[in-house]
Order: C-alpha cells, then sequence, then structure tokens
C-alpha cells in the first residue's frame, strides 16, 4: 500500500499537469458559442483521441476485470464493443446529424425543433439524469481506487479530482476538454499496457492461470451478459451530450467519421486487456476482495512501483471523462438558456459538478440508478434518432418512447405472470444488467415508433428543422 504522502504527492502532480495544460490551451476570447460547441475545430486525430480518452473512465478498473472474472471472454468482448459501438454511432449518425442541424450544439436542441418541446423535456431530463449519475460514478471510483491503493482518505481524492477537472474546465470549455483529452489518451493506453506487462510478469504461469480458469468458453448465459453491455452501453452513450458536442467540433464530416471508427478501434484493446487481466486474477488464483475487485487483486500482489502508476492511470481515467459530461452539461443549460453569458456558463461548469462531489463523498453505490438510467435511454434511442428521417412524427417519437418503457417490464410480466415483480425486475433490485429489460425496451420501441410513423404518412423538411437552430447569441451589453 502506497503512504498517504507519497499518494497526495502523485495526485497533485498528475492534477497539476492536467489543469496547466488544459488552462493554457482553452483560454476562451468570451464567445460562448466557442467555449460550449468549439465549432468546426477539430480534425481527426484529437477527435479520435478524445473518443478514447471520454468513454474510459475509471469504472473500467472496476466493472470490466469483474466481467471477466465471473462472466468469461464472452462477456469481456461484449464489453469491448459496447464501448467502441457508440463511438461507431458517432461515426455514422454525426455527419448525418451535422448536414440535419449545422448550426447544432446537443441533440436535445435537434429534438426539440424535430418533436416540439414536451418530448424534448422528456429527453433532457433522461440525459441530465445519465450524465449526472456517470459523473457521481466516476467520482466514487476515484475514490476507491484511493481507499484501495494508500492511506489516503478517498474524500481528499474525490474533492482534489473535482476541483482540478472543473478549474480548466470552466476557463477554457470544450477546446480544454479536448486537449486535455489528447494527453490523457495517450496515458491511458501507455500506462494500460505497463500495467498489464507488470501484473503478468509478477504471476508464476499466467497462461495457465488463463486456460485454466473456466472462462475462456461460450455458454448462452454469458452471451446474454455481452449483448446486454452493448445495448445499454450505447443506448446511454447517444444521450450523452459531450459526446454531441464533438459532432460539431469536427471540422468537417470526413474527420468525424475517421475519428469515430479509429476512437472506437482503440478502445477495444484497451478494454480486452484490462478484462482479460480479470480472467488471470480468477484462475490465478486470487482473493478477489468482498466486493470483488480482481484488477487490484493483481496490483496488490505486483511491485509496489505498480500501484502508483495504477494511481496515474485512475486520475487520468477520471478527470477525461469527468470534464466532458461536465461541458456536456454545461452545453445542454447553455441551449436552454440561450441569452447566458460566459460568467453565467462558467458558473453553471461549476454548480453541475457539485452535487455529484457530494454523493461520491459518501461512497455510496449509484449502479442501480445508473441501470435504470440506462434502460431509459434503451426505450428512448431510437424514437430520437429517427428524428433524421423524415417520415418520423411527434405522435411516433411518443408512442416510441411509451412502448419502450412498457417493453421493458412487458416480457418480465409474461414470464412471472406478476406485473408488480415485473416492475421490480426492470428496476434491477441485484444492481446487475439483465437483457429481458433492454432488449423489450429497445425493440418494442423501435417496432411502435416505424410503425407509427408509416401509419400516419407524413413527411417533414429536415433541412427546415435544422435551420430553426441558431448559434448561441452574446448577451446585451
Amino acid at each position: 500500500m502506497l503512504s498517504w504522502e507519497l499518494t497526495f504527492v502523485i495526485i497533485a502532480a498528475v492534477l497539476a499537469l492536467f489543469t496547466w495544460i488544459g488552462v493554457r490551451s482553452g483560454r476562451s476570447t468570451g464567445d460562448v458559442e466557442d467555449y460550449v460547441v468549439a465549432r468546426d475545430s477539430q480534425g481527426a486525430r484529437p477527435l479520435a483521441l478524445s473518443f478514447i480518452a471520454s468513454g474510459l473512465g475509471a469504472w473500467v478498473l472496476f466493472a470490466v476485470p469483474e466481467v471477466g472474472a465471473f462472466v468469461g471472454l464472452v462477456g469481456i468482448v461484449g464489453y469491448a464493443l459496447a464501448v467502441a459501438a457508440p463511438v461507431f454511432a458517432f461515426a455514422l449518425i454525426g455527419p448525418r446529424m451535422r448536414q440535419a442541424v449545422p448550426r447544432g450544439h446537443t441533440l436535445t436542441e435537434f429534438v426539440g425543433a424535430r418533436f416540439g418541446r414536451p418530448f424534448q423535456v422528456y429527453v433532457i431530463g433522461i440525459s441530465i439524469l445519465y450524465m449526472f449519475f456517470f459523473v457521481t460514478a466516476e467520482l466514487t471510483a476515484v475514490g476507491a481506487v484511493t481507499a484501495i491503493l494508500s492511506g489516503l482518505d478517498a474524500r481528499v481524492t474525490v474533492l482534489a479530482v473535482a476541483a482540478a477537472t472543473v478549474a480548466y474546465t470552466a476557463v477554457g470549455g470544450l477546446r480544454a476538454s479536448l486537449r486535455t483529452d489528447g494527453w490523457q489518451a495517450w496515458l491511458i493506453v501507455a500506462l494500460v499496457a505497463l500495467v498489464a506487462v507488470a501484473v503478468i510478469a509478477s504471476l508464476v504461469d499466467p497462461g495457465e492461470a488463463f486456460a485454466g480458469s473456466g472462462l475462456v468458453g461460450v455458454e448462452f448465459a454469458r452471451v446474454e451478459v455481452a449483448v446486454t453491455l452493448i445495448v445499454a452501453v450505447t443506448a446511454a452513450n447517444l444521450f450523452h451530450q459531450g459526446y454531441w458536442q464533438r459532432v460539431w467540433a469536427a471540422r468537417d464530416d470526413a474527420s468525424l467519421a475517421r475519428a469515430g471508427l479509429a476512437g472506437g478501434l482503440v478502445s477495444i484493446p484497451i478494454v480486452l486487456v484490462i478484462g482479460i487481466l480479470g480472467i488471470v486474477a480468477a484462475g490465478a488464483p486470487l482473493e478477489l476482495g468482498a466486493p470483488p475487485v480482481p484488477f487490484f487483486a493483481l496490483v496488490t500482489n505486483a511491485p509496489a512501483w505498480v500501484g502508483a502508476v495504477v494511481l496515474v492511470l485512475g486520475v487520468a481515467l477520471v478527470a477525461s471523462s469527468v470534464d466532458t459530461l461536465v461541458n456536456g452539461m454545461t452545453a445542454l443549460v447553455a441551449a436552454e438558456h440561450r441569452r447566458i453569458s460566459l460568467p453565467q456558463a462558467r458558473s453553471v461548469t461549476v454548480l453541475l459538478l457539485l452535487p455529484g462531489i457530494a454523493i461520491a463523498w459518501q461512497g455510496y453505490s449509484v449502479l442501480r440508478l445508473f441501470l435504470m438510467a440506462d434502460l431509459l435511454c434503451a426505450a428512448t434511442v431510437v424514437p430520437v434518432l429517427l428524428g433524421l428521417w423524415r417520415r418520423s412524427t411527434t405522435t411516433a417519437a411518443f408512442a416510441g418512447a411509451l412502448a419502450g418503457l412498457a417493453g421493458a417490464v412487458v416480457p418480465n410480466w409474461i414470464g412471472t405472470g406478476s406485473f408488480i415483480e415485473a416492475m421490480r425486475l426492470a428496476t434491477f433490485p441485484n444492481a446487475v444488467p439483465t437483457l429481458m429489460p433492454f432488449a423489450g425496451a429497445l425493440l418494442a420501441s423501435t417496432f411502435a415508433a416505424l410503425a407509427v410513423s408509416l401509419i400516419l404518412r407524413q413527411s417533414a423538411d429536415i433541412g427546415a428543422t435544422g435551420g430553426r437552430i441558431k448559434p448561441l447569441p452574446e448577451p446585451e451589453p
């Protein structure tokens, strides 16, 4: 275990570096539009690095190895595809959204212009819920990393990471987040490789541990977990407004497409490596802890310096995801209150993080609430994205969203014979994602939205929708 003094020095040094990079590269000109979206400014490489860093939070050190240790290789592959799938989706959908809404800032703006205010309010609520729990989970995770590796109070880490991240984000907005993401992405890739080599080298026979774990085969239950992860993570991340900011920050459609493809492809092996370490930990065998933390079981078995490297990795993972989430929430608020000034936008950035800090300070688990937010996303994502299809209507969007909510409950209602039990299962009482609610929500929402659109036989001018969204104006002096 690291001493609290060394832990504090490492965290302070890493956060000081990120803050210096962010503040220097993100100095704003006073333009809220540039602060929020940095329109048409980013090439493929910085965007790809940003997709990598933003998509990989500290949760990968906990959730992915645990899936490896208890579900196996199929589950890890599912998790890797789940992380990459939304980035691939932005590569495909993003250029279409840029063409439809060239002056956009957030997905919720498009929803409002396309489907009207009531449905927009619903989507805003889902987006805020998802991003808030994501921020809280990340801050909680970095506190857990500190608690496992050192004697430093986890609350100190939570506060330090939150303060540093919000400092450079509030000053520089999206440009600061993009710049720090670039550095953090390279750091994450290098440190994951270094830690993997070190922990494998510390084991007597890692190959035998992997092969003899009994977790390499393909079974239906494992495939079910993999599919659940792909559906849940993809649907939720399509409501991540921080990702949507990057759609309009791209220099052009080609840059966005290349960035999404590259970001997704690089993310896959990172997740696979971390997940395989979970399989190795289970097969070694090592004491995984309660609750199980396979990755850290390996780290504590490795040389002491590996713990210091993992601490840096954890801070980089959290900072890269939290700054993106806070920026995304700020963009959403700015799009809702279009007369907001730059100082007000900066204040919003600070205020949005305070509730997440308060909850993370307590060390509570937010996984069950996180899964419920993911389910709402799965029930709504197809009706929202069908807005890019001219035949989709407001009625179809509402019908799809309501059908998605019903689809999350009905399959288990049929299976158990009890509506109350089906409702309980749809709220994930054991904080474990299950396929039935997610598959039901996605399939029912898709069928209903398509069916109602085809029945109504209406057509919308998507170009006119985009024309209703204007740049964020500066407030009158």
